[in-house]
């Protein structure tokens, strides 16, 4: 692999936590995602389900985990069951996980082959009362395609449909949202890999430049660095393209006058950053731009002054919502009666900001965990704040990555330049 993992103690605390939130009698089984199809024999790149990734550290796929913290003999407590590798996977696939190298990693001391998973599971299953499977519940997922925990799901109802079921996903939603420092320092080494792709790009850009052009020299930077690249799809909008939230075509031509919009993060060890910048083209912010640059900017300090152990989600939007409203009078795109005559489900100042500020950040770029529970020390958000003006044909967007802490947030992102100033002296030096 690419990067350098997170120690086994991490692994080994991880599975603790999570079986001790398990009912007497229960067995757990996490599976890998699948290599999916593109067309022909073409496949696409492997990416490890998060889950079975956060209790064991294996990335990679047909690998099974099965806890089971009550059962009589110690050794099939914690079970990894991996693809069994041979000469003919060695030649076209490469090397695969040896039981040492997955035991030294995971810190799971049992590990078989998938090919004695049945025989094994049946013997566990014997002694089991509950069974907990584990599906995506995250609020916003879109489910079409069957995955290994899914085809797993069928198999055991199947043959077992007499033990009583339960939902992982809950339970590692509730972990998951809380990062160890070691977490939090592969979220920050994402972060250090984008903000060294961001200097580069502010040494290139100017008038003709193409967005692609931009989009390849992140990608030039995140791959030298030990990323697998881009922690999602990246946004490059020059000009009003900035107005359309999930632009992804950047393809079209930066114009003197226009700014551009630029929504993108590095991978790396599978957790993610995720950072939102805007600049001038010909390197200098129109009066207007820098106004509404300038608006952003003081909307996304104060949110992340409210980020406070206890806060809600919902309830940090809406407050979020009041300093867009005064910052939107301020720049004359509201006025009082705009406000006074609106629906209050759906705020004047939304015409201008139409989502929310802040999301869960880790293994998944938008992490699972609970919103509508208070927030904790050591969970990690994303504060973005934007401000769309179609008829004037552009959009700022500003963000950055924080960790949620006792007395505020510690700041992932600190280093990378956002002071309008410091843009234009970087991209005319």
């Amino acid at each position: 692999m690419k990067y350098t993992p997170l120690p086994q103690s991490e692994y080994n605390t991880n599975r603790k936590r999570f079986t001790s939130l398990l009912k007497p009698g229960s067995v757990a089984v996490f599976n890998s995602n699948d290599i999916m199809p593109t067309n022909a024999d073409g496949t696409m790149p492997f990416r490890q389900n998060n889950d079975i990734l956060y209790l064991s550290g294996i990335d990679q796929e047909e690998s099974i985990l099965v806890l089971f913290p009550d059962f009589p003999d110690p050794r099939w407590r914690e079970i990894l069951f991996l693809k069994k590798t041979n000469e003919h996977i060695a030649i076209w696939e490469g090397h695969k996980f040896t039981k040492e190298e997955a035991r030294e990693l995971s810190g799971v001391e049992t590990i078989l082959w998938l090919e004695d998973f049945k025989s094994t599971f049946n013997t566990l299953m014997a002694e089991a009362e509950f069974v907990y499977l584990n599906t995506n519940e995250h609020i916003r997922a879109v489910v079409e395609v069957e995955t290994r925990d899914a085809r797993f799901s069928e198999y055991c109802r199947q043959h077992y449909p007499l033990h009583k079921y339960e939902r992982s996903a809950p339970l590692m939603h509730e972990l998951r949202a809380v990062k160890s420092e070691a977490e939090i320092q592969q979220i920050k080494k994402a972060c250090e890999i984008t903000e060294s792709a961001f200097r580069r790009v502010l040494s290139v850009v100017k008038p003709g430049i193409m967005e692609y052009e931009i989009e390849a020299e992140f990608a030039h930077e995140f791959l030298r660095n030990r990323s697998r690249g881009f922690a999602y799809i990246p946004i490059i909008a020059a000009g009003a393209n900035a107005n359309v939230l999930h632009y992804i075509e950047n393809s079209a031509e930066c114009k003197d006058g226009e700014i551009i919009l630029m929504d993108v993060g590095a991978e790396y060890g599978n957790y993610n950053a995720d950072m939102t910048r805007t600049i001038p083209v010909n390197g200098t912010f129109s009066k207007r731009q820098k106004d509404v640059y300038n608006a952003v900017l003081r909307v996304m300090r104060e949110a992340m002054d409210m980020l406070r152990p206890g806060n809600v989600i919902p309830e940090y939007h809406k407050e979020v919502g009041k300093v867009m409203e005064s910052e939107l009078l301020g720049l004359g795109l509201l006025d009082k009666t705009d406000i006074k005559n609106q629906d209050p489900l759906w705020p004047a100042y939304k015409k201008y900001f139409m989502h929310g500020t802040s999301h869960h950040l880790g293994l998944d770029v938008h992490d699972v965990g609970n919103i509508y529970q208070g927030m904790k020390t050591g969970m990690v958000f994303t504060v973005e704040p934007g401000i769309y003006i179609r008829e004037e044909g552009f959009g700022v967007r500003l963000e950055n990555n924080v960790v949620v802490e006792e007395n505020g947030v510690r700041d992932l992102m600190g280093t990378i330049p956002i002071e309008a100033e410091e843009i234009e002296s970087l991209m005319n030096h």
